[in-house]
């Protein structure tokens, strides 16, 4: 996980990494030796290719020394120096990079609002298969689906999911490919999505993204030996 954070922050900042000397904190002591271990997997050995194009020095950093990481990573960030006066040397820090505490209503904020539900629910309008569920739940014919406030169907605590608009696609997409997922394998993509989302014949979908999947088929390689041919069975006499 620190290798990979690492191979994505060079490449967030490439355009100002490319061709400049950097040095690299981590308090992850083992990447050190990452150039000199003689036994990679091929993701680490492609991760090293990309990380061969930077001038870079990787520098161990202890985890209790870098106080000043934590506190930026931390929700009560500017309120360190405030409440806490018995750490002279973290507040002395964080004046250094001008971290101040900024009074509420100064800064315009800007809210994020997911619209996948909505999304979700205007494509349940044109498929019939949900128009159809939604009018047997009134009729009580739809054992575990309901209709929310706002005309979703859901299938308990999970919302369901048309075919129509390609949102299994997107959903699946994100949860694979994404830069936080890390490319799961279809059973365990399958229990984090299932927690949210239900649609027909899921787990099927899931395994064939996941088999179509170009990076998963170059990087996962099996580790087991070759099973080899089939033995008979003894027949008893």
């Amino acid at each position: 996980m620190e290798l990979a954070a690492v191979v994505h922050a060079l490449k967030i900042w490439r355009h100002y990494l490319i061709g400049n000397k950097c040095e690299i904190y981590t308090d992850h002591k083992s990447l050190k030796y990452i150039f000199t271990q003689s036994e990679l997997n091929l993701r680490q050995r492609r991760w090293l290719e990309l990380i061969k194009d930077y001038n870079l020095d990787l520098q161990y950093h202890p985890g209790n020394a870098n106080v000043v990481a934590d506190a930026l990573s931390s929700k009560a960030c500017c309120n360190v120096v405030r409440q806490k006066p018995h750490q002279p040397e973290l507040a002395q820090e964080l004046r250094h990079l001008n971290l101040y505490k900024v009074k509420q209503g100064t800064v315009n904020t800007l809210v994020v609002q997911p619209n996948l539900e909505e999304q979700i629910g205007q494509a349940q309008k044109e498929d019939p298969y949900h128009t159809t569920m939604k009018s047997n739940t009134g009729k009580g014919k739809a054992p575990g689906f309901r209709v929310d406030e706002k005309v979703i169907l859901w299938y308990k605590d999970r919302i369901c999911v048309p075919k129509k608009g390609n949102l299994r696609l997107i959903i699946m997409d994100e949860a694979h490919n994404s830069a936080y997922s890390i490319h799961p394998e279809a059973t365990k993509m399958f229990m984090d999505l299932k927690e949210k989302y239900w649609w027909r014949a899921m787990k099927r979908d899931i395994a064939e993204f996941v088999a179509k999947c170009d990076v998963c088929r170059r990087v996962k390689a099996e580790h087991q030996r070759p099973a080899g041919l089939l033995q008979p069975l003894h027949i008893p006499v």
